[in-house]
């Protein structure tokens, strides 16, 4: 089976969500970005998995639930963080952020027919997953990161290494408060789309 990898900050303010304040204060920030990683793990811990590990820059919380072995991220840039998270893996590996907590079960759920990678790309241009039937960490290293391309140049360095790529659903990342709102309405049920509802009250118009 799959080792299912989840990178992430700890939900402190300040330094998560950013681009929500404003409107949200950083607390609040802090507290959505909280739920979202509640959702992402919980869907995680429901998926079959060979192993469950949540890279971490930080330390964890009430809301690690059981199951997952925490490593500390690397230093170096977010390609060389992905990279070394896939590099401490020796089977199949999939990997998520914790920007898309409407993300299920069935979506982390890979058939491997023949594929050699499966590619997540993100409305943003971006990508909200990436998975590898034979992790390689250099099929990251390099990929230039939090661009409106940075989605299609890492899918094109698959095509590139000869991997056969399989598409996943196209999903929306948490960045700004229009995109919480979307995604909040695109699974009303999790904990995400009850905590923005609890802090939207506050928020100053």
């Amino acid at each position: 089976m799959t080792t299912l990898l989840v990178i992430a900050k700890e939900p402190r303010p300040g330094r998560v969500k950013t681009r929500l304040t404003p409107p949200y204060s950083p607390d609040e920030a802090a507290s959505l970005a909280a739920a979202a990683l509640t959702d992402t793990l919980r869907a995680v811990a429901a998926t079959p998995a060979s192993r469950r590990v949540l890279v971490l820059d930080g330390r964890p919380g009430p809301w690690l639930p059981p199951g997952f072995d925490v490593v500390p991220q690397c230093g170096g840039g977010l390609d060389e963080r992905l990279a070394a998270a896939f590099a401490a893996c020796t089977g199949p590996a999939l990997l998520i952020g914790m920007d898309t907590p409407q993300v299920t079960p069935d979506l982390l759920t890979l058939e491997p027919d023949g594929c050699d990678a499966w590619f997540g790309p993100a409305e943003d241009g971006g990508f909200w997953a990436l998975g590898l039937a034979s992790p390689d960490p250099e099929l990251l290293r390099g990929v230039p990161m939090s661009r409106p391309d940075t989605g299609a140049r890492q899918r094109a360095r698959l095509v590139e290494a000869g991997l056969r790529v399989r598409d996943l659903p196209l999903l929306r990342d948490v960045d700004t408060a229009a995109d919480a709102d979307a995604v909040a309405a695109s699974a009303p049920d999790g904990r995400f789309a009850a905590e923005l509802a609890r802090v939207r009250p506050g928020v100053r118009r």
